[in-house]
């Protein structure tokens, strides 16, 4: 995919400004598996953008029948505004209203849940990443299922970490996937391993290991569990869940990283054969929180600059920004500062996909839909509310159609031109 003149597009940029809205985009939910070819995502044969969202509590309000509406609202605001790709849980471990209750035993109800949010988002084209773990408490997560060791099996454990070690631990964790992998979606009737609505699976929600900093620990999880979840799923991409932060295996990156030495290594984590593309989250806000906001802007572009480079060169394969946002909690906070971070995001995403660069897309944290504001963490976007976040999301989504619209058009020139030759040698011949 080479440059095409910038003019061009720019043309064409200024000419449709003002549609913002786009209902349709090429390539929805069940249209096709996302795929990779070096450091794009395809979709069809096309490259494939992805503006979009978090909503992590998709299946839990949707297990209860009565309160689908608003997922189906959630999926209807961000179609309207030009989104394209969901992240979401596909957990829910011990706890309150459990998905997987026991290891090995599940909660039907919260499984038609999920079954519902896939088909809802199949119907407005958007694609779905699901998460199979949480590194976190939050809806049981590697504590759960160490907890469950102990307690069902008599293990000796001594750290949360051990999740990453133990091999009944492990056991359970793989016994998850299989069991998500081979579900059987009551609502469209195709098990999950083979819905082209699901664009990649995540091994887990921002990997940790802070008892071994070197990362030998996380480098052998990721590697084993992404050779089960393939062995299983060739149909879908995969990431691990990655927040970035440089490790051992290049000490000069280290330094970009904020004060958090937590056991994972961006580089050697994402050149694991099986693990499809990258991830990078950013949270200045909570990351540098000490600083000022323009201290944190800049923080934020030599983060995203640095992981952009290092996906092109070397890791060679997209890199998404899986979670990004800025909360209304923070200290002075305003509306036009968290506009601000949002354009310094976007606008990195679409000047790397102009050119052809590995930046594939950028996913806010979070969505929220009317009915849900006890969800809100401070994070929260309203698309459903008029708001000066919600144009810049819009406008986002409409310049990355209009790149996506080009570089198919060139696409098509060239294979018309190609079946014009081959027709004219026959002809010679």
């Amino acid at each position: 995919m080479k440059n095409f003149p910038f003019f061009f597009l720019l043309a064409i940029l200024v000419h449709q400004n003002c549609c913002f809205n786009i209902n349709v985009e090429a390539g929805g939910g069940g249209n096709g598996f996302v795929r990779t070819r070096g450091i794009h995502f395809m979709l069809n044969g096309n490259p494939y953008y992805a503006n979009g969202f978090n909503a992590y509590w998709l299946m839990y309000t949707a297990a209860d029948p009565s309160q689908r509406y608003k997922v189906s609202n959630a999926f209807n605001e961000a179609k309207t505004h030009g989104l394209t790709v969901a992240r979401t849980w596909a957990f829910s471990d011990g706890g309150y209203s459990p998905l997987q209750y026991s290891p090995g035993f599940y909660n039907e109800q919260m499984f038609k849940g999920l079954d519902f949010v896939i088909s809802e988002a199949r119907k407005h084209g958007i694609k779905l990443i699901l998460s199979l773990v949480n590194n976190y408490e939050s809806f049981g997560g590697k504590k759960q299922y160490v907890n469950w060791a102990r307690s069902n099996n008599g293990q000796y454990l001594t750290s949360d970490d051990d999740f990453f070690r133990n091999p009944v631990v492990k056991g359970f964790y793989i016994n998850h996937v299989k069991t998500v992998l081979n579900r059987y979606n009551s609502f469209t009737g195709i098990h999950y391993k083979d819905d082209s609505t699901i664009m990649a699976w995540e091994l887990m929600n921002e990997p940790r290991c802070t008892s071994d900093p070197s990362g030998r620990t996380i480098q052998g999880w990721i590697t084993e569990m992404a050779s089960l979840v393939k062995s299983i799923d060739r149909n879908h991409l995969l990431e691990a869940g990655l927040e970035g932060f440089y490790g051992q295996s290049t000490p000069q990156r280290t330094k970009l990283n904020p004060a958090i030495n937590i056991g994972t290594d961006f580089i050697a984590n994402n050149r694991i054969s099986n693990i499809d593309f990258a991830t990078v989250h950013c949270y200045p806000d909570q990351w540098v929180q000490s600083s000022n906001e323009q201290d944190q802007l800049a923080f934020l572009n030599n983060w995203l600059n640095a992981h952009f480079l290092d996906a092109q060169y070397a890791l060679k394969k997209p890199i998404l920004v899986a979670e990004f946002g800025k909360s209304f909690k923070d200290s002075g906070y305003s509306t036009y500062q968290r506009d601000q971070l949002f354009n310094t995001v976007l606008y990195k995403i679409y000047t790397s996909a102009k050119r052809g660069g590995p930046a594939s897309g950028a996913l806010f944290w979070q969505l929220l839909t009317g009915g849900m504001e006890s969800f809100d963490d401070g994070y929260g976007i309203m698309l459903g509310q008029s708001s000066s976040t919600a144009n810049v999301i819009a406008q986002q989504s409409h310049k990355l159609y209009l790149i996506r619209k080009i570089y198919s058009r060139i696409a098509n020139e060239r294979r018309w031109k190609r079946a014009r030759g081959n027709r004219g040698g026959q002809i010679g011949f």
